[in-house]
């Protein structure tokens, strides 16, 4: 009997250290409006329950398994489910800011945001409140909805501002990546999930090129992880 209990603990004893050994180090960012990092966001690791949270800039650092699943949340923004992929050690999590002013309030109000106008300078508009199916292209549901906001010779206008280039035109980002008018005016209403407009502080995270600020697309296809 006293020997099945030793073989039994030492079963258990190499179990538990083969399952250490197979655990990795991710490391990973949380933003929102893919640029502004979010402060103290929680990441859940499922396969160990262990939760982190990120620091000042949105990094994290967490053991998993090679092939897991995370849980990110912060107040004020909708949660997400993310997948592990084996290979993956560094992961990108963009999480949507929940519509109304109450939830910037919130965001702000637990520290995920270090500059309150970040957000207060983002205008949002998403297919909840607007049906984007009814409209031939993305210029039509852009205009006329954010304040400070023209079309002019197929360009989105936020500011005057000219940048060292010599044109006012924003600067275009659909699920995270850079595009060209071309592209971004191909884009079908019926694909698009939210367009977020980002301007002056909010705008300053995209470095030079968000000068003339930045319109955000994040259609229904796009996962916001990269």
């Amino acid at each position: 009997m006293k020997k099945l209990a030793i073989l039994f603990s030492l079963l258990i004893f190499y179990s538990v250290t083969e399952l250490i050994a197979q655990e990795k180090v991710l490391q990973g960012k949380v933003t929102t409006f893919d640029s502004i990092p979010l402060i103290k966001a929680s990441i859940q690791i499922k396969s160990s329950k262990q939760i982190v949270y990120t620091d000042t800039m949105g990094l994290f650092t967490v053991l998993c398994q090679p092939k897991d699943k995370m849980k990110v949340s912060a107040k004020g923004f909708s949660r997400k489910k993310v997948k592990i992929e084996e290979k993956v050690k560094y992961i990108f999590v963009n999480l949507k800011l929940k519509s109304g002013r109450e939830n910037r309030e919130i965001a702000v109000g637990y520290g995920h945001v270090k500059n309150k106008n970040l957000l207060y300078s983002i205008s949002s508009l998403n297919e909840r409140n607007l049906d984007f199916s009814r409209y031939s292209n993305i210029y039509e549901i852009i205009r006329g909805r954010f304040p400070g906001v023209e079309i002019r010779d197929g360009e989105i206008i936020i500011r005057g501002t000219s940048t060292f280039l010599g044109s006012d035109a924003a600067l275009l980002v659909v699920d995270g990546v850079i595009v060209t008018q071309h592209v971004f005016s191909s884009l079908s209403p019926a694909d698009i999930a939210n367009i977020n407009i980002l301007k002056d502080s909010s705008a300053s995270a995209y470095g030079s090129r968000g000068a003339n600020g930045v319109v955000i697309v994040e259609t229904r296809s796009g996962d916001g992880n990269n």
